[in-house]
């Protein structure tokens, strides 16, 4: 758990608290029990600890917060550079599921929190900020709408890969690893025929262009 300063700001308190609530919440749910012990356990005051937190929703992103620093900690700039683009997107989602796996049980919970009608929309922001995240470690600099598609279906290949994770009884989590290479082994051969396709058409007429210039000429 983190050290916090004398005078802590909340969000300091949120990520001080944080993995000691996920570890709670396996057996107390994502609840104010798992909050106030956790806040015990830190020695910080209950009513501060309940500033903190606006609902179970809130405690969940704090957590994946914390999951978020533990990844970057695991794998620094100088741990990837070496690495290709689809091992670093690997080794960045096995990071995660090294930091998650203390608290399979509360994950599962924290996702049916996330899965609730009012907090779907903060599910789906969480999941786009861990793909964002893992992008541009992995190096990736686009902006087109390359930025878009590689995030959409990373974080949809992340999300399904915590699926298998989960019910995951194999030794050393194999069977999740398997089931993500086979994923991103997906991604990079779309990203293969994509760039492909592009190559294939960038010279070719475009017909918006024309129908452009008969509407706008050059002058």
């Amino acid at each position: 758990m983190n050290t916090l300063p004398t005078d802590p700001t909340l969000d300091e308190v949120r990520a001080a608290l944080a993995p000691g609530i996920a570890a709670n919440a396996a057996f107390d749910g994502w609840s104010d029990a798992a909050r106030d012990l956790a806040a015990d356990m830190a020695g910080v005051d209950r009513e501060i600890a309940a500033l903190a937190f606006h609902g179970q929703a809130d405690m969940v992103a704090a957590w994946f917060e914390t999951i978020d620093a533990a990844m970057v900690q695991a794998l620094p700039g100088e741990a990837l550079a070496g690495m290709k683009i689809r091992a670093r997107i690997a080794a960045l989602v096995e990071a995660r599921l090294a930091a998650l796996a203390p608290n399979r049980e509360s994950l599962r919970r924290a996702l049916a929190i996330l899965a609730q009608p009012q907090n779907a929309g903060r599910g789906a922001k969480l999941g786009w900020h861990a793909a964002d995240l893992m992008w541009r470690l992995a190096g990736d600099t686009a902006t087109d709408y390359n930025h878009y598609t590689k995030r959409t279906i990373l974080g949809g290949v992340y999300l399904a890969t915590i699926t298998v994770f989960l019910d995951d009884d194999s030794e050393d989590h194999a069977d999740t690893r398997a089931f993500l290479q086979r994923r991103i082994d997906g991604i990079m051969r779309f990203e293969k025929a994509k760039a492909g396709f592009l190559a294939r058409t960038e010279n070719r007429p475009s017909l918006s262009r024309f129908i452009g210039r008969l509407r706008y000429p050059a002058v």
